[in-house]
This record gives C-alpha cells, sequence and structure tokens, in this order.
C-alpha cells in the first residue's frame, strides 16, 4: 500500500508540537485514515547530534472521517529539541521533516541536504511562560450559569416598578426582580446540587434586564444589589467551596454610556471620539453610521486599539477581581475584540489573580485564542451542536459524533480540552427540553453525555428541574422554585450524577477516548482515562430504542470481581422494566439509556 504524503500534516509550534509542562512537548502528526499502521518520531537536540538522538513511538490517539491523528509526549534533553517522523505501512515508509517527505528507513535519518538535523522540525527552547496552563481547579469544575434578573428576588425593596409577578412570560423588557441577594439566599440549593462553580451574566449597571448595554462598568445595577452586595456573594460561595466568574461586555456598551453620550452630544469634538468605530460625523442613529454589535445601535462597539480604552476596560477587569475576589471573566462577543487587546487583558488579570479562568464567548473554532496568551477555554458550542445532532436531531449516528468531536479534540492542547466550558444551552439558546421535544429519557440522556465527558460542564439554571423555553427571551423564564412544580426525579438524577463525576478523578480530569470497537449506529463508548493510575471510566450510550448488549469481559471495579459495577445508570433512579443489567460478561442497555463503570487502569 502506497502512503499519502499529501494527507500528511503537522505544524511546529502550534497544537502540533506545544509545552505540556516544563519537561515535555506533545507531538502531533496527521495522517490519512487507515493508511499508516506505525509512526515513530526521531528526536534531540541539534547541538548534540546524533549523540542525543532518541526514538519513541507514537499512538495513534483520534480519527475522524478522513484523517487519523498521531501522538506521543517526549522530553527535550536540554529543553531544546529537533524531530523527524518516520511513517511506514507495509513495504512503503517515509521521513517528515520541515523540507517536505523523503523515503527511508526507520533505522537511518533523513538526509534531505546533509546529515546534520538542519531540516527538522524544532521546538526551538522550550520556555516555562509557553505552557499552556489554565486554572486546575477549571478542569474539576461544575459550572451553573446564572441570569441574575431571573434565578431569584431576595431583596423585594430593590424592584423596579414595573416589576411582574414571579414566574410569568418574559417579554424583551420584562423585569421579575431578580437579584443577587436571590443568589445568596439560594447557594445552599446549588450546594447541595453539587455545583463548584457559578457564572454570572453581567450585574453592571444597564437599562436591559439582561445587562449586555453597560451604562456604567463600575457599579453593580441597583436592582440587583451594589459593590457589598457582589462582595457577600462572592464570599459565601467562595464558603461553599464554590467560585465565581464575572460576565464582561468588552466589545462594545450600551447607550446611556457616558462616553457615549457625550459623543452624540459633541460629535468630533468629544475627548472620546475615537473610543468608538465612528464612520463620520456628526453620528447618525437610524441607521447607524458607526459599528454595532450586529445592527444594534443601541451597542456601539468599542475600539479597543485606543490605548485609553484599553487601559479603561482592563482596569475594569482587575479592579473588580481585587474588589470582590471574583474568580474569572466570561468575555462576551469575544471573537470581535482584537488580539493584542487580550494578550494585555490577559497579562494584568493573571497578575492580579494567577489562578483566574478566562472564558471567551466563541462560537466556533477558538484556535487563534487558546494558544495560551489570551483565554483559558471558549464555550464549546461546537461539541453542543455535535451532542445535539446525535441525541436530538438524529443528524449523526455514533460514527459521525466520534469523527466530528475527534476532529474538533485535536484543534486544541489536552489541558485545553480539560478546561473547555462544555454546555447544551444558555441564555442564547433554546432550553434543553424544548430542543429533546420534551422526551425525558433523552433529557437525562444528554445531561449523562454533558456530566461525564471532557471538559468543564456547564447546568444551565432549571435545567435540572425541567425547565423549558424556547429562543430569546422564551429561554429566560424566572426560575421554578415551587417544587410542586419541579421534575424532583430529574433533580435528583442530575444532583447523583454530578457526585459521580467528582468522586471520580477519571470523570472529571481523564483523557477521552472512544471505542470504536464497540459503539456504531445507537450506541456510543467511551473511556475516560484516569490520572495516577486511578482506575478508568467506561461510558455506554445507546440512543436507539432496542435494548443492546455490549461485552465487557475483564472490566471490574476491583481485582476480585468478574463483572463490571455501573457507577451510574440513567435508569437506576426509578426502577422499572428497563433495568441496565449486567450477567455473563457483558452489560445490557435498555433503549435510552447509559451507564459508566470502571476498570482497573491498562486493561
Amino acid at each position: 500500500m502506497t502512503i499519502s504524503r499529501d494527507a500528511i500534516d503537522h505544524r511546529p509550534e502550534s497544537t502540533d508540537a506545544y509545552a505540556a509542562d516544563e519537561t515535555t512537548i506533545q507531538l502531533r502528526l496527521r495522517t490519512k485514515r487507515g493508511d499508516v499502521d506505525r509512526v515513530r518520531v526521531l528526536y534531540g537536540d541539534k547541538f548534540d547530534w546524533p549523540g542525543s538522538a532518541r526514538r519513541t513511538t507514537m499512538t495513534r490517539i483520534r480519527r475522524d472521517a478522513r484523517f487519523d491523528y498521531w501522538q506521543v509526549a517526549v522530553e527535550p534533553p536540554n529543553r531544546r529539541l529537533c524531530y523527524a517522523f518516520h511513517v511506514a505501512d507495509g513495504d512503503d515508509a517515509c521521513w517528515v521533516t520541515e523540507w517536505g517527505v523523503e523515503s527511508g528507513a526507520a533505522d537511518g535519518f533523513p538526509t534531505t541536504g546533509s546529515q546534520r538535523p538542519l531540516h527538522y522540525f524544532e521546538h526551538p527552547f522550550l520556555h516555562p511562560g509557553d505552557i499552556i496552563d489554565p486554572p486546575e481547579w477549571a478542569e474539576n469544575a461544575v459550572f451553573y450559569q446564572i441570569f441574575p434578573e431571573r434565578f431569584a428576588n431576595g431583596d423585594p425593596d430593590r424592584d423596579p416598578d414595573d416589576v411582574e409577578p414571579w414566574g410569568g412570560r418574559p417579554t424583551g423588557d420584562t423585569v421579575f426582580g431578580g437579584d443577587l441577594q436571590g443568589i445568596i439566599d439560594r447557594l445552599a440549593y446549588l450546594d447541595d446540587l453539587g455545583v463548584t462553580a457559578l457564572y454570572l451574566t453581567p450585574v453592571f449597571e444597564a437599562p436591559s434586564n439582561h445587562k449586555y448595554d453597560t451604562a456604567d462598568y463600575t457599579c453593580v445595577d441597583p436592582a440587583f444589589g451594589d459593590e457589598e452586595t457582589l462582595r457577600r456573594l462572592v464570599s459565601a460561595a467562595h464558603d461553599r467551596g464554590m467560585r465565581v466568574i464575572l460576565d464582561a461586555v468588552f466589545n462594545h456598551t450600551g447607550w446611556t454610556f457616558e462616553p457615549f453620550q457625550d459623543v452624540l452630544e459633541r460629535g468630533a469634538a468629544s475627548p472620546y471620539a475615537d473610543w468608538f468605530h465612528i464612520h463620520e460625523f456628526p453620528v447618525e442613529t437610524d441607521p447607524p453610521n458607526y459599528d454595532t454589535f450586529a445592527f444594534v445601535p443601541s451597542m456601539p462597539k468599542l475600539n479597543t486599539a485606543n490605548p485609553e480604552v484599553r487601559e479603561y476596560l482592563i482596569d475594569v477587569a482587575t479592579d473588580w477581581i481585587e474588589a470582590v475576589d471574583a474568580d474569572g471573566w466570561r468575555l462576551d462577543v469575544a471573537d470581535e475584540v482584537d488580539h493584542a487587546f487580550w494578550r494585555e487583558f490577559r497579562r494584568e488579570v493573571k497578575a492580579v489573580k494567577p489562578d483566574a479562568y478566562i472564558l471567551g464567548e466563541v462560537w466556533h473554532d477558538a484556535r487563534p485564542w487558546l494558544a495560551g496568551d489570551q483565554f483559558d477555554a471558549a464555550m464549546n458550542y461546537p461539541l453542543s451542536y455535535a451532542m445535539y445532532d446525535f441525541l436530538a436531531y438524529g443528524t449523526l449516528d455514533s460514527t459521525g459524533f466520534m469523527n466530528r468531536v475527534d476532529r474538533f479534540l485535536m484543534r486544541y492542547a489536552d489541558r485545553t480540552n480539560a478546561a473547555m466550558f462544555t454546555l447544551l444551552g444558555s441564555h442564547d439558546t433554546p432550553r434543553l427540553k424544548r430542543r429533546l421535544d420534551g422526551d425525558r429519557d433523552r433529557v437525562r440522556l444528554a445531561l449523562f453525555l454533558l456530566l461525564t465527558f471532557r471538559g468543564a460542564p456547564c447546568l444551565y439554571y432549571g435545567d435540572e428541574v425541567g425547565m423549558t423555553g424556547g429562543d430569546d427571551p422564551d429561554c429566560r423564564r424566572p426560575m421554578v422554585w415551587d417544587r410542586d412544580k419541579q421534575d424532583r426525579a430529574l433533580h435528583a438524577f442530575v444532583r447523583d450524577l454530578i457526585a459521580t463525576r467528582i468522586d471520580h478523578p477519571a470523570l472529571r480530569c481523564g483523557e477521552i477516548r472512544f471505542d470504536r470497537e464497540r459503539s456504531g449506529g445507537d450506541v456510543l463508548v467511551y473511556r475516560r482515562l484516569a490520572p495516577d493510575g486511578d482506575p478508568e471510566a467506561v461510558v455506554a450510550i445507546n440512543r436507539g430504542e432496542e435494548a443492546v448488549r455490549l461485552p465487557i469481559e475483564g472490566e471490574r471495579t476491583t481485582a476480585d470481581e468478574a463483572t463490571a459495577n455501573p457507577l451510574f445508570t440513567t435508569e437506576q433512579h426509578e426502577p422499572n422494566d428497563r433495568e441496565v443489567v449486567v450477567a455473563d460478561g457483558e452489560i445490557q442497555l435498555p433503549g435510552t439509556t447509559g451507564a459508566v463503570w470502571l476498570r482497573p487502569r491498562g486493561q
């Protein structure tokens, strides 16, 4: 068989070759799917060649519809690395270097132009500052997103005059009176659920109910509380072991932002005229002759290339961390702000709080922001789309899901994948239950997939009790607190599933590998590879209506047990005729169910 040279791809100083820690470089190579059966790496120090030369074998860790992806970790002898790949299949073999592809035996050296490694790929020096290192707490977290105006009303004295009774259907302008005190009052509920981190949509002064049209970045909106209320909320959350990240809207402001009002009044004479992207003066608003968020005239876009704007916004970010001890920022419309700003933002925020979590709202491939110099993670909407295509819309079978997600996982460093913000819904999307047409079993299956998968999972408030809703603003209904109107069985399911995740390191921070031998059609099986020798977790999902049997021989919770003992199944909370059964070296999964079990590492 002839190897497809054109399909081979490797890019140094990227997620194909990055600093995993202070001594290790992670190397990756792409080849055509099914085209290659072995890949080795020749590596060493170019200043000690060939004396430092070493060889190691790469492992195929992922594949999609077109390509296989290979990976290995190497330790440069002196933090300097030069390397070349040897790719082989049957009688065909070749070397891959920076200069291209050439034939050659694995026990030799690529010789294009010179015996010296001048044409090899290089990672010139492993600098600690280049390590991709999101905060460890984030990859172990279970997030809960709160829309403050809709979560709980804890201080009725702050209610606006036009407040409506709690529980109604929202319009774009509806106000129900939710506030920060309401969140404080419900922290015990969140603690019992197992939540370890909160993401609050904007809390700063703004005329709307959603607060994405900031009027004053330096003040908490009076309808929500004040700076002291926010400080008490963060402190009370910390007392329960919960982190709190805030929402920063630095792409645009609101209409009532004082500098923008000054530009409207004084035009080109305003000292803030260059704070925005004004095309010409005088300023026109219908249609706007200035850049905005989308085409919304009341949300003028900030010019973050202006040094005064950069200083103002970065001071806002660092001052609030220092004032209330917030644990990071979610950055709204982050992909429309220039990279230079975000690099400076990261440096200043991390200087104030090194383990702050910096999360960007990017709905697509976020590689330009996730090289370790800007964000720690992005909102993983591409994974969300894949989950719905597999569980809701039927446009992907398990093979299609694995292919798509393996491709997504290869975009980012392993530690970035661990910290990616995974979600099934937010204030910008229809709710989980609506997307699944109210199918209770599939709602459970989707939450099971989310909470056993790679990344930092986030629940959108109320999904755990069966809230529903369509597109914005319907997805922003007030939280249901009446227990008689909550799905208490679903709540118990989510609580116990979170506890299972938290109790087992493999489910929190273990690498993910799809089991393609046992997956297919409606059945998805994957492993979470445990760190530090802990038991691995095996997850199986059957989205179909018919029961399936999967072999589990050799998988057990301890060395003396002969069969798998499920840690958690989607059916165990309500005994019925669809019980997950383990017997005779098999696990039987009824229709629309999932199960997770342990096996000793390396089996």
